[in-house]
């Protein structure tokens, strides 16, 4: 069994990308893919580590992007993550970022929360900000009760203090993953809510820029949910992706590999996803 959809500390997961490594082995997983938000520092960490064992370290990334007020997520695998066009186009992602977490940090202090870019950098350090780190750090200093509260009252996407992704869209995460012969996968796509015509729409328009895949299997969907989703893949020419989205002590229901428990993953989803990745038929 494998996962493509895993997050370390250099995002918002709570294990180092060679602790993920130990605890795939763990697991009796074969592969496993590191894609944290908007960026691949983990990436020589965790393969370093597996080299050690027969874990395969699938290089990837997800991009947080913008889509008619939506936060929408890119999965990339495969990435080159060391090309220079690459790491250049994908400071353009982390700056977005950056504008909207300081945006999100004013409307918290606008209404009362004593928080502030320096307070979140002690608290974090040197990783990668997202909406986890702001949930966790409401947590932490009290103002709910758990991570769903976080969302739910301050900073989900129709919370008060949410700021959407400026200038940043899912065919520029699409187009630039595919620039670094990776494969592109729209993450989780029944947590964006759409209509099926809605998703059909973005998954043609997507598919014109390179997507390769949707994640049907993920931990959060049913039966239902994911035969529908990998009907819709068959249909547009798609291949199905599937991963538990681990975050450690973050999505503490979540586990690397089985999700919910309801996850199995086996290789040869990677194996289909590769088939639609042109370089390697290069």
């Amino acid at each position: 069994m494998i996962d493509l959809h895993v997050h370390s500390t250099c995002s918002d997961g709570t294990f180092t990308p060679g602790q993920l490594v130990n605890l795939a082995a763990k697991h009796g997983l074969s592969a496993f893919a590191l894609t944290d938000h908007d960026t691949v520092m983990g990436i020589d960490e965790a393969i370093a580590a597996a080299r050690a064992s027969r874990i395969e370290v699938v290089p990837g990334i997800e991009f947080s992007t913008e889509y008619n007020g939506c936060d929408i997520h890119v999965v990339g695998l495969d990435l080159d993550w060391h090309d220079s066009h690459f790491l250049k186009s994908l400071k353009h992602f982390q700056d977005s970022r950056t504008d909207r977490n300081l945006k999100m940090i004013q409307k918290l202090a606008d209404i009362g929360i004593d928080i502030s870019a320096t307070q979140m950098s002690a608290a974090f350090g040197g990783a990668v900000m997202t909406r986890a780190h702001f949930a966790r750090y409401l947590l932490e200093k009290g103002y709910v009760a758990d991570i769903k509260e976080a969302f739910s009252r301050y900073i989900g996407d129709h919370a008060p203090c949410f700021v959407s992704r400026e200038k940043v869209t899912p065919a520029m995460a699409v187009r630039l993953i595919c620039e670094t012969k990776g494969i592109a996968v729209l993450a989780h796509p029944m947590q964006y809510h759409f209509s099926e015509s809605e998703l059909t729409l973005l998954l043609r328009d997507l598919k014109t820029e390179g997507l390769a895949g949707i994640e049907a299997i993920y931990s959060t969907h049913s039966r239902k949910q994911e035969a529908f989703l990998c009907a819709t893949a068959k249909r547009l020419g798609l291949a199905i992706s599937g991963g538990s989205d681990f975050h450690g002590a973050n999505k503490p229901d979540i586990h690397l590999g089985t999700g919910k428990g309801n996850l199995r993953i086996p290789d040869s989803v990677l194996t289909n996803l590769r088939k639609k990745n042109i370089w390697r038929k290069i």
